[in-house]
């Protein structure tokens, strides 16, 4: 095998060609995905929405997502990449926009459920995109660098979505929060056309890599699916049949009970320990993202130097779990707030790229499209659940501490469903 390993100086080459713009995009798309999360209280007020009826809309966009991600990657397999990955970007980038006309919960349920169709392919095709691109010992560390968009969006964008909802509001007749939407889904309608005009489809294609490294590059992913194919099922349906499904569905609900329950209610959660000032609470929310930037990366580079993914997967779950307990528990008092916050994003931001190095043991090139959009869609019925369930208990008790606590239960449950699962499998 050692004669057909690419070599480092390529795998850093493809990295900085491809990953950059990649990450870019997906910071967008998770920013407009969560930008309600920051302008919950004024929007609500605006469309007068309470608790249980944000959390509904919040979460209709992971129902649209989960009926749409399946017809999604099966048009990227027909249009390819570049050219589907723009469009779903142009869509998005115009209902997300659209969001800052809404008027009623009424228009606010509507394009979020838009949002979802809009989004539904975006993550699934990227993780189908890196496999054809990187063998899989690169894998653990590429996926981390892509996804660390997801606390980028928080970093970046919190204090910045906080910013535009103080500095705006009431400029040129528009609140705060239609400013945000505004500002912030234009450049994904921009970033569609740089996709459209630069993202490659294929390797072989590519004149930056030299035919030597095109054909090691080849040889390796062929050889690592040759292996697969010797241990994988051999149809797609197969694959609907074997047990592991259930098990990944369980794991990948509670990746994202996980992730949706920080993304859309942590705002809140700090703002009622008494800080009022919307750009503190952005700056607040960005402190537990940076430092899931840092972790992130770090264990998805260890889980490559280990060839390991099953306890890296679950330890960063289990640090959920963990710190929706402590959240839930101290929820009135800043500073330790603050401390649990962190520990579960931490936990919540890893887990999402770690999770994704799992799906790909069990399915070959031929599935892996639809395979990944299948694990992805079913495990957003956890996706509407987090924010639903937490605006849900909020409103009739007060406080979100019980969704919190029963998140956690669930969370650690579906980290105990790895254990299911041979670790020799995932190496």
């Amino acid at each position: 095998m050692n004669d057909v390993l690419v070599s480092p100086q390529t795998i850093r080459k493809i990295t900085w060609r491809l990953v950059p713009l990649l990450l870019i995009c997906y910071v967008f798309a998770h920013l407009d995905r969560v930008n309600i999360g920051f302008a919950k209280a004024s929007m609500s007020l605006d469309l007068h929405l309470n608790d249980a009826m944000y959390g509904f809309g919040a979460g209709l966009f992971f129902i649209s997502y989960m009926i749409f991600g399946v017809p999604s990657n099966m048009l990227l397999e027909k249009f390819g990449p570049k050219r589907w990955i723009a469009c779903m970007m142009l869509f998005w980038g115009v209902t997300s926009t659209a969001m800052m006309f809404a008027q009623n919960s009424t228009h606010f349920y509507i394009l979020r459920f838009l949002l979802g169709v809009a989004e539904a392919g975006f993550f699934p095709s990227i993780i189908v995109y890196i496999n054809r691109w990187f063998p899989s010992r690169s894998r653990g560390k590429i996926t981390a660098m892509f996804t660390l968009a997801v606390p980028l969006a928080s970093v970046l964008g919190a204090p910045l979505s906080g910013w535009i909802i103080q500095t705006f509001h009431a400029s040129a007749n528009l609140h705060g929060w239609q400013w945000m939407l505004m500002l912030e889904g234009v450049p994904v309608i921009l970033l569609g056309i740089i996709i459209l005009c630069y993202l490659p489809d294929k390797f072989s294609r590519v004149t930056w890599l030299s035919e030597k490294e095109k054909q090691l590059l080849n040889k390796e992913l062929n050889f690592e699916e040759n292996k697969k194919i010797e241990h994988s099922q051999e149809s797609f349906i197969c694959f609907l049949k074997d047990p592991k499904l259930l098990v990944l569905f369980g794991v990948y609900s509670a990746v994202m009970l996980g992730m949706n329950a920080v993304n859309f209610w942590m705002p809140d959660l700090i703002g009622n320990t008494g800080v009022d000032n919307k750009t503190n609470v952005g700056l607040l929310t960005a402190i537990p993202w940076f430092l899931a930037c840092i972790f992130m990366v770090a264990t998805g580079a260890s889980a490559d130097r280990h060839n390991e993914r099953r306890w890296h997967l679950i330890i960063p779950l289990l640090m959920v779990t963990i710190g929706f307990i402590g959240a839930g528990i101290f929820y009135n008092n800043l500073y330790i707030l603050m401390i649990f916050l962190c520990i579960a994003t931490m936990g919540t931001g890893t887990s999402l790229p770690m999770f994704w190095q799992i799906p790909p043991a069990f399915l070959t090139a031929k599935n892996v499209a639809i395979g990944v959009a299948f694990i992805s869609s079913l495990g957003n019925l956890a996706s509407f659940l987090a924010p639903y369930l937490i605006g849900w208990v909020k409103n009739y008790t007060g406080s979100a501490s019980i969704g919190l606590y029963i998140l956690a239960i669930l969370i650690a449950l579906g980290a105990s469903l790895l254990l299911l699962i041979p670790a020799k499998t995932l190496k």
